[in-house]
């Protein structure tokens, strides 16, 4: 089912969060959960009993990862959920907005993510690199925490309660997955590396997280990830 976002749950800790963000998504339509490296393995029972009838429709289905790269290799648009500011530069959504986008999106063709951080911290800044947006939800600032099954709740209700006749928008055609985008990245980054593009030193990760961050945000089609693959490649005869 690709008319809908995948929620991805990114290393989740309690079994009952899990089951609460399952029966939150199923009240409103929404059938995509994976989860990344969950805390207290997979299967769960805590989860299962949270989830009660979403149990069968949601959690029976969820894909489980290793790690965020393999979830949302196949997305052309993620979300990242979170209530913090942060230092990288990334369209913002109000839940409502963020998910209007997603249905446009969607209706285009693209395949969308909606990421949410694990009950302790949220998500780390190497996670929302990766993303696309950001949603943060405004929510009292003295009091920010939510929830993960709260988190999930708010972004299904305001996908559910979307105008199913919204008007699509023109879809982006033979769209680049994640995966292809992110090999695009790593290329120009090992690359980048070699020239010593990547100083000074004590720098250098930051950078290298702005650059990942700067890949997220474009929506790319296969023929011009391989247009950016080629004109590397000149650049590098042009070089030896």
């Amino acid at each position: 089912m690709t008319d809908q976002p995948v929620f991805i749950l990114v290393r989740p800790q309690m079994g009952e969060n899990i089951g609460a963000a399952a029966r939150a998504m199923l009240n409103f339509g929404l059938h995509r959960m994976r989860l990344v490296n969950p805390r207290d393995g997979w299967p769960n029972p805590r989860a299962v009993a949270m989830a009660s009838g979403a149990a069968s429709q949601v959690l029976d289905h969820a894909g489980v990862f290793p790690d965020l790269a393999g979830a949302m290799a196949d997305c052309d648009y993620i979300f990242a959920t979170t209530a913090r500011g942060r230092e990288l530069a990334k369209p913002v959504f109000t839940p409502e907005a963020a998910m209007a986008h997603a249905r446009a999106l969607i209706a285009g063709g693209a395949r969308v993510a909606v990421l949410f951080g694990a009950e302790r911290a949220g998500l780390e800044n190497d996670d929302v690199a990766r993303a696309s947006a950001i949603i943060t939800i405004p929510v009292n600032p003295a009091f920010y925490s939510l929830n993960l099954g709260q988190a999930a709740l708010l972004m299904a209700y305001e996908w559910g309660r979307g105008d199913n006749g919204q008007a699509a928008v023109q879809g982006p055609g033979d769209m680049a997955d994640g995966e292809a985008v992110a090999r695009l990245g790593d290329h120009y980054e090992a690359e980048l590396e070699a020239a010593g593009f990547f100083f000074p030193e004590n720098k250098a990760a930051r950078m290298k997280l702005n650059l990942r961050a700067m890949w997220a945000r474009l929506t790319l089609t296969r023929a011009e990830v391989q247009t950016l693959h080629g004109m590397l490649r000149q650049l590098l005869r042009g070089r030896g």
